[in-house]
């Protein structure tokens, strides 16, 4: 793997079915950067981060970690690879039972010998880089949309991952919402010195955040390189897409 990548699909093929997901689908994620997937809804991309995580395996190709092949891992060695990668889910996925602060602990309970007294302290830093300390007691029931994405990513930056994956963080919330988790994210990034992965349509706050764009269209990486690069291709399809116009290669 080229040095400066942390994580790479390599020619991956996968289908559910007869339904081709993806194919010869080729992506690095270069350490340290922002790379954000774009592509039209239900292209595949949440696949992407699913495959990365090592939650689902090709049918063919192969995804490295850190220079390891985590395709045919037993789950063992597989564990170990994912405790330096975090999932921060669509809708958050808080348990409804359990307060934010239980919700954020829950990775480091599971997976760590930490005394409870250290997680409660980890916890509290991980609440108030979200801006939601004062939430520590709070059910899910009773937080926002935007709230449940920042206590989303707080469990998600808890265990101080080396790279986390966020699965379309700004989909369904107000544009001041979209701004503060977009400056959230580039800020988490920077205080974990680490790597994330995005998977958005909000055109703005990938443009805001990207330091790498790769467009994902049937079932292939068609457009990779840095954000200004991938923004001035001469790719019609691209073009298309980051014009939202309904004139052009892509079918209606």
């Amino acid at each position: 793997m080229a040095d400066g990548v942390i994580a790479r699909l390599d020619d991956v093929r996968l289908a559910f079915g007869e339904r081709v997901v993806l194919e010869h689908c080729t992506l690095p994620i270069v350490e340290g950067a922002i790379t954000c997937i774009i592509g039209l809804s239900g292209a595949g991309k949440s696949t992407i981060l699913r495959l990365i995580d090592g939650l689902t395996k090709p049918d063919d190709g192969h995804v490295y970690v850190r220079d390891r092949d985590i395709c045919h891992m037993r789950e063992t060695e597989l564990n170990d690879v994912r405790r330096s990668i975090s999932l921060s889910f669509q809708f958050a996925a808080l348990l409804d039972s359990l307060t934010l602060g239980d919700n954020v602990a829950l990775p480091l309970r599971e997976n760590t010998p930490m005394p409870e007294a250290e997680v409660r302290k980890v916890v509290v830093e991980s609440l108030e880089s979200v801006g939601l300390a004062y939430a520590y007691d709070n059910l899910p029931a009773e937080l926002s949309g935007g709230m449940l994405k920042r206590g989303g990513f707080a469990r998600a930056i808890v265990t101080s991952p080396q790279l986390i994956l966020y699965d379309e963080p700004t989909t369904g919330l107000d544009p001041i919402s979209v701004h503060l988790i977009t400056g959230m994210i580039m800020r988490l990034r920077e205080r974990a010195n680490g790597t994330a992965v995005v998977t958005s349509h909000d055109l703005p706050s990938i443009y805001m955040m990207a330091d790498y764009m790769a467009m994902l269209f049937e079932g292939a990486i068609i457009a990779y390189g840095p954000s200004e690069e991938v923004r001035r291709s001469e790719n019609p399809i691209v073009q298309q897409f980051l014009e939202g116009s309904d004139v052009g290669p892509i079918p209606i």
